[in-house]
């Protein structure tokens, strides 16, 4: 399977597909297509002086990143292939943001404090030919947006939007106690990125000065952990170390097996890419249906009562094209002859209609004026305050979708116009649905 052909056949399949209705329902399409472009990323992320760089340098083979005890770096710094270029050349942000073949131009709306420090440096590494890493700031304690100058935790999101893996790195001195990394792993992450694409990783296991100190700093951690995920059972944490700054001992021994597994895991990234581009596409087409199902719902709810007005337009105004001007006759003594009257005596002519056909306009009129000035408006304002209502949230699956989502139904509510009443949410219902159970799942087949 040629995997980057199968990737631009999806770009201009479901841009052709979803781009009009995304647009329709106003949800983002950016999102999707930052994820259809370029090539596999690895974020990798932690506390800082927790081993990121030093394990990103022993991947590449290069000492491409500083190292320290302290914070050393404060970009995020993609790495990736020279291609056909000679030697390491750096890229700044302000080019990144602005190059429509990569996926970064959202990123434009952070301000120039990230853009200045956000940066791409192309390395002499043939295995970043087919995937790219990420190597981030160190998070911080009880830092603000003020102190860093953007919002890093926003960022650190739509990166992990774009990652097909992210490697969250602890040292043994400091696991899991940082401010930024509890929200990054409460709210951050979970928001943005699959559980399964999330590598839980605790380095610098050479600094314990035994296997008791390893124990125990290995199960703060795990506490930690489940504080943080708010989950009873904890998530594989492979443990790791710079061979080249360790000295050997029977501990590192032991765990030189689990070593060769992380950098493995993080090597396979590329052959996880389609099949999370799939798993993004349907989550973010699930969000578009529920969109399009609350709408419709809407529309349905709105033709049954237009329909109960009709009925009693059509019987009003049958009253009225035959009694008005008995009604005008008996209030003002015009016209001289009713149309009942002309009918009933046989001289019936068109002059008779006049008076009937003015009747059932005016009550034309008003009932066309009692529903868009009153059931409309309340229709509207019932389906604002029940939006749940609208859609049938059977699962936590499409619970979690609808609490992404629910705004733009708001939003789309309080637009709403007389033409929303039409056929057109149900046709895009019936498009979404047969993207969903048809096109996409033959994508699936195609990577089985």
């Amino acid at each position: 399977m040629d995997e980057k052909k199968l990737q631009a056949e999806l770009q201009h399949h479901v841009r052709n597909s979803l781009l009009p209705l995304f647009n329709r329902y106003l949800l983002d399409y950016s999102d999707l297509e930052s994820v259809l472009k370029w090539k596999p990323i690895v974020l990798v992320i932690g506390n800082y002086s927790s081993g990121k760089s030093t394990l990103i340098n022993e991947l590449i083979g290069q000492n491409i990143q500083r190292t320290g005890q302290a914070p050393t770096d404060d970009s995020f710094t993609i790495l990736t292939s020279h291609g056909t270029a000679e030697g390491e050349r750096e890229v700044p942000g302000s080019t990144l943001v602005n190059d429509e073949t990569l996926p970064f131009g959202r990123f434009k709306s952070f301000g120039e404090q990230f853009i200045a420090h956000f940066r791409l440096k192309k390395v002499d590494a043939p295995f970043l030919e087919n995937m790219a890493l990420i190597d981030s700031p160190g998070m911080l304690d009880a830092v603000t947006e003020k102190d860093r100058g953007y919002d890093y935790l926003a960022v650190l999101g739509e990166f992990a939007k774009l990652a097909d893996l992210v490697v969250l790195m602890f040292d043994p001195h400091k696991a899991g106690t940082i401010s930024e990394t509890y929200t990054a792993i409460r709210s951050t992450l979970p928001d943005t990125s699959g559980e399964d694409r999330i590598v839980f990783v605790m380095s610098r296991i050479d600094e314990c000065d035994n296997l008791s100190d390893l124990v125990r700093s290995y199960g703060t951690l795990c506490w930690n952990l489940s504080q943080m995920t708010g989950r009873k059972d904890i998530p594989t944490i492979y443990v790791t170390y710079a061979p080249s700054e360790a000295e050997p001992s029977e501990i590192l021994a032991v765990w030189r097996e689990e070593r060769e597994q992380l950098k493995k895991k993080i090597m396979s990234a590329p052959g996880f890419r389609v099949n999370h581009i799939l798993q993004d596409i349907d989550r973010q087409a699930n969000e578009l249906l529920l969109v399009c199902e609350a709408m419709c719902t809407f529309s349905s709810m709105g033709r049954t009562i237009l329909a109960s007005v009709g009925k009693f337009t059509l019987v009003a105004g049958l009253a009225a094209f035959f009694l008005t001007g008995l009604i005008l006759k008996g209030l003002t003594g015009v016209p001289a002859e009713p149309l009942i009257s002309a009918l009933l005596q046989g001289t019936f002519t068109p002059q008779h209609l006049v008076f009937p056909l003015v009747g059932t306009a005016v009550v034309c009129f008003l009932s066309w004026l009692w529903f868009t000035r009153w059931s409309f408006p309340r229709l509207v304002r019932k389906c604002q305050a029940r939006r749940a209502e609208l859609v049938n949230l059977d699962s936590s699956y499409k619970k979690t979708l609808w609490g992404k989502v629910e705004s733009k139904v708001g939003s789309l509510l309080s637009h709403a116009r007389l033409s929303d009443l039409g056929g057109v949410h149900h046709r895009n219902l019936g498009k979404i649905r047969r993207f969903l159970a048809r096109e996409l799942q033959d994508y699936y087949n195609k990577i089985r």
